[in-house]
């Protein structure tokens, strides 16, 4: 067994589990973004299942270009490549959140909830104060065949294509956090009240994602939405899918198979959503 070594718990106990695909961890001390490190490796032709794990990240990002940081060593941050048929590339992401709920629920011991389009919550059990324990990114890489010139070419559905997903759970954080987080963020250690191995968390995120992203690349989406919507702190919530100036208000009623979620509107009409922030609102 390889020990005293960043990732090495995770190279070793992978192997002959339901993780075994994802066997392949590179941890390094620091990085400017596993997100561009793992592209940046599909792009250089490494096969899936390659996962990219820092200690701190220098440039990490959120949705929209937003900036995101935590301190050195506080949080799992993790990028994992994927090679999915292009019809399944979109739901990616509802793959992983249910793995790392159902890994920080292992781990840690708590059920944390699943924000629509990408955050992990908790306590997400419809108050007002929902904090975000994790958020996750996925980033595709334009089929080959595509320019600059001529944008992406439309993949073919069974045609295999890259996508990246980082994901970065809040693990131990300080007791205090600074001001503009305290209302908005939590930690594992802040629910559990003692410290959470990022490793084993790391190991039981990649086993709990084998057999989701199996089903999901095999054509079986149906019981990833229907795992999702059972963790969902979205779904039944009112909510304001944010858009710049064409805001929606209504209340997020279903996900559908692509991970679009379906919000009934003010109006009485239902929208399907493929991207945009979700801010969950006070009942009315």
């Amino acid at each position: 067994m390889v020990t005293g070594v960043p990732g090495g718990r995770a190279r070793s106990a992978l192997p002959g589990t339901t993780g075994e695909r994802f066997a392949d961890v590179r941890w390094v001390t620091e990085t400017a973004s596993t997100n561009s490190d793992a592209m940046e490796l599909a792009r250089q032709g490494e096969p899936e299942g390659v996962v990219v794990v820092a200690d701190h990240q220098s440039a990490g990002r959120g949705r929209a270009g937003r900036t995101w940081s935590a301190p050195s060593g506080a949080s799992l941050l993790t990028s994992i490549l994927l090679r999915p048929p292009a019809v399944a590339a979109e739901a990616c992401s509802t793959a992983v959140a249910l793995a790392a709920a159902e890994a920080v629920e292992e781990v840690a011991g708590f059920s944390p909830r699943l924000k629509w389009p990408n955050d992990l919550v908790w306590p997400g059990d419809g108050s007002d104060h929902d904090r975000k324990l994790a958020g996750i990114l996925a980033e595709a890489d334009w089929p080959v065949g595509s320019s600059a010139a001529t944008g992406p070419r439309r993949a073919q559905p069974d045609e295999r294509v890259v996508v990246v997903v980082g994901i970065g759970i809040n693990v131990r954080w300080p007791d205090e956090l600074p001001e503009e987080l305290a209302d908005v963020a939590v930690a594992c250690n802040h629910v559990t009240g003692r410290d959470v191995d990022r490793e084993d968390l790391l190991i039981a995120l990649l086993q709990r994602l084998g057999p989701w992203y199996e089903r999901l690349v095999t054509g079986d989406r149906a019981a990833l939405v229907a795992a999702w919507r059972e963790r969902s702190a979205t779904l039944g919530r009112r909510v304001r899918v944010e858009l710049g100036p064409d805001d929606v208000v209504g209340t997020a009623v279903d996900l559908t198979e692509a991970g679009h979620l379906v919000v009934e509107t003010l109006e009485g009409d239902r929208r399907s959503f493929a991207v945009g922030d979700v801010v969950h609102l006070r009942p009315v």
